[in-house]
C-alpha cells in the first residue's frame, strides 16, 4: 500500500489517494489493537491455571483455552463430556426414529466462536500429523479412512471431550493416558 501511495505516476485521483491513506492508517490502528489485546489475553493465560492445563492439549492454544476457560468455567454444570461438545455444536445431529439410529454432519448449534477456535486448531494438528504422527495412531487411521474435514470435527469432538475431563475433574493432560478398560484389553 505504500509503494501505491508513493507513486505519483500510477494515475490515482488525490480523493482515493487520501481516502487509501486513511483506510491503511486506520488498518494499521486496528492491527496495534489486536496485537494489544492478544498480548492481554495471553498474561491472563499464564496467570490461570486451568487454562494452561487445557493448552497441554494438542490444538489448544493459549487464546482457545482462555476462550474456553472464560466461557466454560470449571465444566460441572455438564454431565459428561459429550454435552459440553454438544454445547459446542460438535456432535451429529441425531434423526432417529423406530429404533433405527441415523447420524447426520455436525449440528453446528451453541458456541459458534469456540467451535471455530477448536476445529481449526484440529486443523493444525491434522497438517502436522500428515506427516510425523505414528502410522498406528488414532488420528492417522481416522484419516485414512475419512477427508481432513471429518477429521479435523472429529478431533475437535474428542478435544472438547479431553478439555471436560480436565476441567471438571481438575486433573491435567497426559498425552499417552490409557483408561484401565483399554489397557486391560491389551
Amino acid at each position: 500500500m505504500p509503494d501505491i501511495l508513493e507513486d505519483a505516476e500510477n494515475g490515482l485521483p488525490g480523493t482515493l489517494r487520501k481516502l487509501l491513506e486513511r483506510l491503511n492508517d486506520h488498518f494499521k490502528e486496528l492491527n496495534r489493537q489486536v496485537e494489544e489485546l492478544e498480548l492481554q489475553i495471553k498474561l491472563w493465560h499464564k496467570e490461570n491455571e486451568a487454562s494452561q492445563r487445557l493448552e497441554a492439549i494438542p490444538g489448544i492454544g493459549p487464546i482457545t483455552a482462555s476462550a474456553i476457560v472464560a466461557t466454560v468455567g470449571n465444566a460441572t454444570e455438564f454431565k459428561n463430556g459429550r454435552q459440553l461438545s454438544a454445547s459446542l455444536g460438535l456432535v451429529p445431529k441425531q434423526r432417529s426414529s423406530g429404533g433405527k439410529q441415523t447420524l447426520l454432519g455436525i449440528s453446528k448449534r451453541g458456541n459458534t466462536y469456540l467451535r471455530t477456535l477448536m476445529i481449526h486448531g484440529a486443523r493444525a494438528v491434522i497438517r502436522f500429523a500428515e506427516n510425523k504422527a505414528e502410522p498406528d495412531s488414532w488420528l492417522r487411521k481416522l484419516m485414512m479412512r475419512r477427508n481432513k474435514n471429518v477429521a479435523a470435527v472429529a478431533l475437535a469432538n474428542k478435544n472438547a471431550r479431553i478439555i471436560w475431563a480436565l476441567l471438571a475433574k481438575d486433573t491435567k493432560f497426559h498425552p499417552h493416558h490409557t483408561s484401565a478398560v483399554s489397557a486391560a484389553a491389551a
